[in-house]
Formats: structure tokens, sequence, C-alpha cells
């Protein structure tokens, strides 16, 4: 599971955020000052930060260059500001990603999923097993009880996708915009036909689901099989 640190003062966004991102698979810590933000890094190791500039103890812009000394984690800023000259100079020191408030946690997650991915780390995990469902990004090929199967090119990225991020809810908007590159005027009717075609192969339907599991008015997740996640 992909870890995020989030540095943030004000509660409601810090718990809105870490609710949001944590329904979409993300292992979300949070700190409310800097300084407790940089020990956290440091210690912990996240995958990637989130912080904001109008912080209580020590300014974002200075926090950025203090994490950048210490590690090269991926970095998003998060902040009212949204002068060009503070986006430039959070971006000289170090900061990968720029977002102004307010903003939705699809946002966001987009803005994580972007910098993990140039920085190698979404997809660390190149074999995801879930139950008796294996799926393997460097072969793209998926087995399940050691049987393969027999996936089309969407089909397994639309898998792989739900794999890592086990258990979390996907919506279609955002398997629209990382697999078929339409997070706007796409066709989520595309979603439910791959969607369709990928629990014929897993040997479920939508009505008596194993592993896809749909959840109404917002997305699928892919779950390990155990009585209690079929509905």
């Amino acid at each position: 599971m992909v870890s995020i640190l989030l540095v943030e003062d004000d509660d409601a966004i810090r718990t809105a955020l870490q609710r949001g991102l944590g329904e979409l698979g993300y292992a979300v810590a949070s700190a409310a000052t800097g300084l407790a933000g940089l020990e956290h890094v440091i210690r912990e190791r996240p995958d990637a930060v989130m912080l904001d500039l109008g912080l209580p103890d020590v300014d974002g812009l200075t926090l950025i260059s203090m994490i950048r000394a210490a590690s090269d984690v991926p970095m998003i800023v998060i902040t009212a500001r949204d002068d060009d000259p503070t986006m430039v100079r959070a971006l000289d020191r170090g900061a990968d990603d720029y977002v102004v408030k307010p903003f939705g946690t699809e946002q966001v997650a987009a803005r994580l999923r972007a910098v993990l991915r140039r920085g190698g780390r979404e997809n660390a995990q190149a074999t995801i097993r879930v139950g008796e469902l294996v799926v393997d990004e460097r072969t793209r090929t998926a087995s399940l009880a050691g049987v393969p199967l027999e996936l089309a090119r969407k089909e397994f990225d639309v898998l792989f996708l739900l794999a890592s991020r086990q258990g979390g809810v996907v919506t279609k908007r955002e398997l629209l915009a990382e697999i078929w590159q339409q997070a706007y005027g796409g066709s989520e009717r595309t979603v439910d036909v791959h969607l369709s075609w990928l629990r014929r192969k897993l040997g479920e339907t939508a009505a008596e689901p194993r592993y896809l599991v749909s959840v109404r008015g917002v997305g699928v997740r892919l779950v390990d099989p155990q009585p209690e996640d079929v509905e």
C-alpha cells in the first residue's frame, strides 16, 4: 500500500483528505506542524508528501528545502497561495507539483499518481496477489488459482490498476482517466463493458461478485473474496 504523509494544520482539510485518500486505498499519516512532518519523513520514509505552505511553526517553502535535503520523496504543495512567484519558488526548492485550494480528492489523487509514476513508486510492487489471483505487471500476465487468464490489453490494465489499490474504491472516472486518458467526456459505459468482461473471466457476475465488488454510485474495488465482502 502506498504511504502518504499529509502536513496540514487545518483540521477539517486534514481529516477530509485522510478520509478521501484512505477510501482510494492509500495509507495516510498526518502531521499538524512542519517539524513533525520532517521527523516523520526521516523516520518512516513515506512514498509521497503533501504539504501546506501556511504552517504554524515553519514556512512551507523552508520545509520543502529541509525535506529535500534529507530525502528525494515526491512532494505536492497544497495551498491557498495561487500567485506565480510562490509557485515558482516551491518548485525550485524541490516540490514536484502544486495544487491550489479549494480542490477535490480525485484531483489530488490524480496528482499523486502522476508524481508517484515519475518517481517509480506507485507500481513498485510489480507482482500483486489477491487471494488466488496473481497479477504481474512486468510480464503483463494474470492467473487465477494457477490458471492463466486470457486478457486483452485494456482488461489487463484495468485489473492491474484495481489490484494495485486492493480494497480501495476506484471510480469509473478515474479508470477512464488512467486507462483511456479520458478524464472528461469519456463514456463510463466503456468501463462497464470491460468490467463485465473481466468478471466473466474471473468466474463471477455483478450480481454474485467475488473479486470485483461494485460500490453503488461510486465505483468498484478489488477484494480478497472473503464471505463478508460478497453482497
